[in-house]
């Protein structure tokens, strides 16, 4: 346990204060009178208990003394001291009271190290499960994990939802609050004590349950397995999910964050992963966020990966439906219609049927799962065949946008090799000096399509020494956008088009283009009687109320037929990377205040970047890529934290909406997820975690 590694001991080199001591032969010079308060669970009030201790005696002693003194038959094992004033557990029990700085004026509780926590999960469903309050919140976490089937703890982490939050729900009457204690799944004999060999939860190395590849649900066999976990069949349904669509009323009374400077105060609340629950003021049974706070998703696998896929789904739904994250009105009704789609399946009762392919052969099933398995993370290098780098070369448009200069597009011959776009003024000229070339390697990549209005554009922002180059690319039609679109992503990742995953991002492009492409012809009318859920419930409340009931209807049932025939697991991970692939996908705010500058700015912190963005007007000003980083520290006196670039570039920042222990945090968490690879198997390097977000030698 590194619970100490924040806290500076002071270690006494005298006898702790003498104000109690008792003249009396019977006790030894140096002791004192040590008052400590008890938890007990059966009793009402914590009753006061009163020790004779001396400096030289360990934690253990005292303890061993404080159940002697209660005298009560139970196990005390889970108990352990916690030193009020100084906000630490005092769980090095070797460790003497004079090591702790332990005096007579402490106030001591003896209370379990377990206790209740209620927990709201991206699908809007309350777990209440028993939660280490002594272990850091990076390994209380981990155990909340496993106990609930989610692979890959490291991704997700607890968030102190802000006063917002939950500000509209309580001008509701006194009512409302029912059906949200209804909805609490109890799971309070949950076995997340800290090294339990009992119980592993549903997930874990030697018997890892099999799903369904087809709708997602567990295989029986799998259950039984596991017959003491807390999650039943039936919970790790409702886990694995997805919950019926909000009335849109409901809908409209969630926080919805209207501007960049209210995005930035939901990210205040992310709570320190180096240091316990305990230490940071949460109170037993308080409810909390669990959510995914990285936005890079490794190894997300439809076999083994119900409950996480289900609940990144939820997530990315509810950052659409509330708007924490921008997209077009075109793109809005792709994400209703495969809402829509998966709400049919969730409730349809075929979902039930165990189909006979969860039998399917352990390697059949890796290889299909290839095709649907998400990027995240440090990839495996895939071997190219270096004697033959493919390149594409074809007319496309350029423009570079520059200040009172209206959009206007020219036509270049491009040449697409490696890593790099070369254009020339014509075909002709290609065996001379270009015009220009683009290195992509590190660049950002955003889409700037509209399907219905047969413009397919691709907008590269490319690193320089003092922010981004921004340059335009117009494709002329579908096949021609996912080519270029597949090789500019590659090429920003630093693979060529010789790599494998080329040819699957060409045809993952494709299928997303035929998403959006809008069926004017096909009989949609006759189907909107069928439509039996609001069709306000799958868009958000200020795009429902630019269209009318009907017209809303019609259109996403018309989107709906692009994805109609794809099974369940298939449509929320289809949903995730259309989430994926917007361009504010990953930021998360802060609200800072850059040195030297006089005003406020907000920082957007990404899994690959820094960007500096206007407050105002939302636009980007400057971007800093971690690849460029040589180190970031933090002042903790001031609470400014600086990062030293590539080319002295230098900058530092004091952080307005949120402790900036978070933004280091997040920077180094980052780092830390890129290092994973897929030969490590589940083993994390929990201290290399710390070193890289802590933020103390």
């Amino acid at each position: 346990m590194k619970t100490w590694t924040s806290h500076k001991l002071s270690l006494p080199t005298k006898t702790p204060a003498f104000a109690t001591m008792l003249s009396s032969s019977d006790f030894a010079s140096a002791s004192w009178e040590l008052v400590v308060q008890v938890d007990h669970p059966n009793e009402e009030e914590q009753k006061d208990i009163t020790l004779r201790v001396s400096g030289d005696l360990h934690v253990g002693g005292v303890m061993l003394k404080l159940v002697e003194q209660i005298n009560i038959s139970q196990d005390w094992s889970d108990f352990a001291l916690w030193w009020e004033q100084k906000r630490c557990w005092l769980l090095k029990t070797h460790w003497t009271l004079d090591k702790y700085g332990v005096q007579a004026d402490a106030k001591l509780l003896f209370t379990p190290q377990h206790k209740m926590l209620r927990l709201r999960l991206p699908n809007v469903k309350t777990v209440r499960l028993r939660v280490s309050f002594s272990a850091v919140v990076f390994k209380a976490v981990s155990d909340i994990c496993r106990a609930l089937n989610i692979r890959r703890s490291e991704e997700l982490s607890l968030l102190k939802p802000s006063s917002d939050y939950f500000k509209k729900k309580k001008k509701k009457d006194k009512n409302n609050k029912e059906p949200i204690i209804e909805d609490i799944l109890n799971l309070e004999c949950s076995p997340t004590i800290s090294g339990s060999p009992v119980s592993p939860g549903l997930y874990s190395k030697t018997m890892t349950p099999t799903y369904d590849p087809v709708n997602g649900t567990p295989a029986s066999s799998t259950m039984t397995w596991f017959s003491d976990s807390p999650l039943t069949e039936q919970n790790c349904s409702i886990l694995a999910f997805s919950q019926p669509p909000q009335s849109p009323e409901a809908l409209a009374d969630m926080y919805q964050p209207r501007s960049l400077v209210d995005k930035a105060k939901l990210n205040a609340g992310w709570l320190d992963s180096s240091r316990s629950l305990m230490e940071q003021g949460i109170q037993e049974d308080e409810q909390l966020l669990l959510r995914f706070k990285y936005y890079t998703f490794f190894d997300l696998n439809p076999k083994y990966d119900a409950v996480r896929i289900n609940q990144l789904y939820e997530q990315a739904r509810w950052a659409i439906l509330l708007e924490e994250i921008d997209c077009t009105e075109e793109e809005m009704l792709i994400f209703a219609a495969l809402q829509y789609h998966i709400s049919k399946l969730s409730l349809s009762a075929e979902i039930q049927d165990f189909t006979n392919e969860s039998e399917v052969d352990e390697v059949e099933a890796a290889l299909s799962n290839l095709e649907v398995t998400l990027e995240g993370g440090k990839m495996d290098n895939a071997l190219e065949d270096i004697t033959d780098i493919p390149k594409l070369a074809d007319n496309l448009k350029l423009f570079r946008p520059k200040k009172l200069v209206l959009k206007a597009f020219k036509q270049y011959w491009f040449v697409f090799k490696d890593t790099s776009i070369a254009y020339f003024k014509n075909k002709e000229l290609e065996q001379g000096e270009p015009v220009e070339k683009l290195n992509l390697r590190g660049c950002e990549v955003v889409p700037d399509v509209n399907v219905a209005g047969r413009k397919f554009g691709i907008k590269l922002l490319i690193p320089v020494a003092d922010g981004m180059n921004e340059v335009y690319l117009r494709c002329d039609h579908e096949n021609q956008y996912a080519q270029w679109m597949a090789a500019c992503i590659l090429a920003s990742k630093g693979k060529t088009m010789a790599d494998s995953s080329y040819q699957p991002e060409v045809l993952n492009i494709l299928s997303f283009l035929r998403m959006k492409n809008r069926n004017l012809a096909s009989p949609v009318a006759s189907n909107l009687e069928n439509m039996d859920v609001n069709p306000e419930c799958f868009v958000s409340p200020r795009c429902a109320k630019k269209h009318k009931s009907k017209q809303l209807a019609a259109r996403i049932l018309e989107a709906h037929q692009n994805v109609a025939q794809m099974p369940l697991v298939e449509a929320k991970l289809r949903f995730i990377q259309a989430w994926q692939s917007l361009p504010e996908f990953g930021l998360t705010y802060y609200l800072v205040r850059f040195k030297g500058s006089k005003k406020d700015d907000i920082l957007g912190v990404s899994y690959n970047r820094l960007i500096k963005i206007d407050a105002a007007t939302g636009i980007p000003i400057t971007t800093w890529r971690f690849t460029n980083m040589k180190q970031w520290n933090v002042n903790w006196e001031i609470r400014q934290v600086a990062i030293e670039f590539d080319q002295n570039v230098s900058i530092a920042f004091t952080c307005l909406s949120a402790d900036c222990k978070i933004v280091h945090e997040y920077i180094g968490g980052y780092i830390f997820l890129s290092t994973r690879s897929k030969d490590q198997n589940e083993t994390l390097d929990e201290d290399l975690f710390h070193k890289l977000t802590g933020g103390q030698e």
